[in-house]
Formats: C-alpha cells, structure tokens, sequence
C-alpha cells in the first residue's frame, strides 16, 4: 500500500461529521500526512429543482455565511489550516471530485449511511464520490 501524502476529508458539518474526521486525522498522523476538509453547499435551486417562484439569494446567503462560520470552527478543532478549508456551491461529487484533483488529493474520505434499497437506488454522496474519483476513496460508515 503506497503512503497517502494529502487526504481530503468531506463533511457536512453534522454531529455524524465528527466519526469521518476522526477517520481522516488517524490516517493523517498514519502517514503524515497533509489533510484538508471540505464542505459543500448545494444550491437551494439544484436541491428544490429550478422553478422556485421567488429570489433565494438571501437565503442563499444566510446558509453560506453560516457554514462559512461552522466550518473553519470545524477546521480550527483539527488544526486545518484556512488555506486547506474549503466551502464550495454546486453539487457534491462532482466539486469534491475537481477539488481532489486541484489539490492533489491521493485519498478522499467520506461519510456513508450504507443505506440500501431506494436509497442506494437514488445514489449518495459517498456513492457518487467513489464512482467518479480518480484517487482512492474511503467510506466511513456513520449513524450506525
């Protein structure tokens, strides 16, 4: 097994965060390696479909200021650097994976629900994640 030099840990900045975090530091201090975190934020006319018949932008704006503030809170309780936090819009896979890439990231480390059935039919994060990383991906299971 080759040494992972720069892990990227997704988070959604729920208690359930905390048991992938945990995951991503001791693989970290494993290799020692460089870890950053991400976070991100779907936007409300992707998660609701796009004909929402009002402006969302406030709302919009709320939630990122929000995380913006939950996540380098996050960050500073495991010694992440602000340069390696990153809160991004758009779909979840699909920026987890281009950031992997733009870092560097030889490992992404996510949480799963290991739901089945529907659920897995409808995909997941942690699903659409590891069928599109060019890198390795680690699923963590949570809520169990």
């Amino acid at each position: 097994m080759s040494e992972y030099r720069h892990i990227l840990v997704a988070v959604d900045l729920t208690e359930e965060s905390r048991q992938v975090t945990q995951r991503a530091c001791a693989l970290k201090q494993a290799f020692s390696a460089e870890l950053s975190c991400v976070h991100v934020i779907e936007p409300l006319s992707l998660a609701y479909g796009g004909d929402i018949p009002m402006d969302l932008s406030t709302i919009q704006d709320q939630i990122q200021d929000t995380a913006k503030s939950h996540l380098a809170e996050f960050a500073q309780s495991l010694s992440i650097s602000p340069e390696n936090q990153h809160l991004i819009f758009g779909r979840p896979e699909t920026e987890i994976h281009a950031l992997a890439k733009e870092i560097g990231a030889d490992l992404i480390v996510v949480g799963s629900h290991g739901r089945t059935g529907l659920a897995l039919l409808l995909g997941s994060t942690a699903n659409g994640v590891l069928h599109g990383a060019t890198c390795d991906v680690l699923a963590v299971r949570v809520g169990i």
